[in-house]
């Protein structure tokens, strides 16, 4: 397949578990960020709020961009973008948290599809 024929976009999955020591600060900075966006409407400024200082995992979503992840790589334009988060029990030692495990069952599930 030439590269004429091949898709320009690529979709890049991204998935982190962050620990937040220091909650306040994450909500500080979040309402700072918030505090400085000059297009957000009031109404909207102050749900958002609302959310970020009740729920830790609201504030660091309105911290984190993905234009960020690719807003420097050259010859890339960021198409689209969605993220969430929410806060989770965590275990490193866990064999649930394998990230590797994903990729191999995608792997072999390319192989028994190609």
């Amino acid at each position: 397949m030439s590269t004429e024929e091949t898709s320009r976009f690529v979709r890049l999955r991204v998935e982190l578990v962050v620990e937040v020591d220091d909650r306040d600060a994450v909500t500080r900075a979040a309402l700072e960020r918030i505090a400085d966006d000059p297009d957000m409407p009031d109404d909207e400024r102050a749900h958002a709020e609302g959310a970020v200082t009740e729920d830790t995992a609201e504030a660091l979503a309105y911290l984190v961009d993905p234009f960020d992840l690719v807003g420097d790589v050259p010859g890339v334009e960021l198409a689209q973008a969605s993220w969430s988060s929410e806060q989770i029990d965590y275990d490193p030692d866990s064999p649930d948290w394998d990230l590797d495990d994903d990729d191999v069952e995608e792997d072999e599930e390319e192989e028994a599809v190609g």
